[in-house]
């Protein structure tokens, strides 16, 4: 495969900027769908395709938000959690769930497919910022609660929420946050 420097520029310099900053501009069914495709492009090994997405729309997350509510209540969550699970989806334009759906397999282990998972979250977020627009890979507690994923997006008791990517127009550009130290991060196998 050719090098592609302008491929390679994005990655480097790629970045999210913070979902609560989004003006409420977002792409077209159209354009999320191509982000989509896009983003698929994951690792699946055995082609199981272990996960599965959920479009939320604005007047979705109106009822997410109160969902957030109500079942917080129900768990007697602070007021401070609360706002919070609720804010997400209050705030929001436009996300997309990325379910994390296992496949029975004996040649495919659960992890990988989790990864794969993960992996979809971060194509989505790349996706998103390659057609110019912002993106944040989010989840809060109420994406790790069964209760609310089962009423919330449909999730079996063999699903998670992997993220909730967010995708919309930043306010401002966001300014680029310190990044790790390779030297301390990487060795290298010795032969």
């Amino acid at each position: 495969m050719p090098a592609n420097p302008q491929a390679f520029a994005f990655l480097q310099s790629r970045q999210s900027s913070p979902a609560k900053l989004y003006t409420g501009e977002v792409p077209a069914r159209a354009e999320v769908i191509e982000i989509l495709t896009a983003a698929l492009r994951v690792p699946d090994h055995g082609k199981l395709e272990p996960w599965r997405l959920v479009v939320i729309e604005r007047p979705a997350m109106a009822r997410l938000a109160d969902l957030a509510e109500a079942h917080a209540r129900t768990l007697g969550v602070d007021a401070e959690k609360t706002d919070k699970a609720r804010g997400q989806f209050d705030r929001g334009h436009l996300a997309v769930a990325v379910i994390s759906s296992p496949k029975a397999s004996d040649k495919v282990p659960l992890s990988e497919q989790i990864l794969s998972a993960g992996a979809l979250c971060l194509g989505v977020v790349n996706a998103a910022l390659a057609k110019g627009w912002a993106a944040n890979w989010l989840s809060g507690w109420p994406s790790h609660d069964a209760a609310f994923c089962a009423a919330a997006f449909g999730c079996t008791a063999d699903e998670s929420v992997a993220g909730l990517i967010h995708i919309g127009q930043a306010a401002n550009p966001t300014p680029d946050r310190p990044r790790p130290d390779l030297a301390k991060l990487v060795t290298w196998a010795q032969p």
